[in-house]
């Protein structure tokens, strides 16, 4: 897989710059669009309310802050944040054709965005907790960003906890689907090694139980880890 080392914050950087331009697409294809189910069940999750501030951690090209921000009108605003600068000029592109939201964009580390304590009435971050150097701190980070309260929803692939029922089932349908699937479908778009990365990363990303632990440790009040889609994916539910 070449350069594509899990956790490794300039290769995922490299990545996501390369797919920009077929991102949007190949979810949609990937996923038979149901990522756009996902998304809005991370956000029926967060609950956004006209004039609150929400933050999108790892925005890639900008589809969850462009539901959110509707939701923040009148008043509220929204702040998309990526590592990855194509990503960003795609969401930029979007954004600019809905003149009407408020919506930043802004290059950052989600481990590190250096911005002001408890900033934040919501936030959400869709598949981007995998590709952290540090789940655990990313978490940290985003506690940090939320005020006393807030709701966040952290979207991603799961991985199957062995000590769960059906585990092995699912996982079984998960690497199927990734080589089989996935990987192919992506070799079409000039992205087989990009996607080839998603089952490596999930190697070393934590099992739901695990990013429950985790997220408690960075100061949640309450996480919840809820499984979609026939376990494929997890829904980690936040209350700073």
């Amino acid at each position: 897989m070449g350069s594509f080392k899990p956790g490794d914050p300039a290769a995922v950087e490299v990545l996501f710059d390369q797919i920009a331009p077929s991102y949007d697409l190949l979810n949609d294809l990937l996923s038979l669009g149901l990522h756009r189910v996902w998304k809005r069940q991370a956000v029926a999750w967060l609950q956004p309310r006209p004039g609150q501030k929400l933050l999108d951690l790892c925005c890639g090209t900008g589809d969850l802050a462009l539901v959110l921000a509707p939701k923040v009108r009148p008043g509220g605003a929204v702040l998309g944040i990526d590592a990855a600068g194509a990503p960003l000029q795609v969401a930029a592109g979007r954004s600019a054709r809905q003149s009407w939201l408020n919506i930043q964009w802004q290059q950052g580390d989600a481990l590190a965005t250096g911005l002001p304590a408890a900033s934040f009435d919501g936030a959400v971050m869709a598949y981007g907790l995998r590709n952290l150097a540090d789940p655990g701190q990313g978490l940290g980070e985003l506690r940090r960003l939320l005020k006393p309260g807030a709701r966040a929803a952290v979207l991603d692939f799961n991985r199957p906890d062995p000590g769960r029922q059906g585990a092995e089932l699912t996982a079984s349908f998960q690497r199927f689907y990734l080589r089989r699937l996935v990987v192919p479908a992506a070799e079409r778009f000039g992205a087989r090694e990009n996607y080839a990365y998603l089952e490596a990363s999930l190697e070393r990303f934590p099992t739901g139980a695990a990013q429950q632990h985790l997220a408690e440790a960075a100061g949640f009040s309450r996480s919840q880890h809820r499984l979609l889609a026939g376990g494929q994916m997890g829904l980690l539910e936040l209350v700073a």
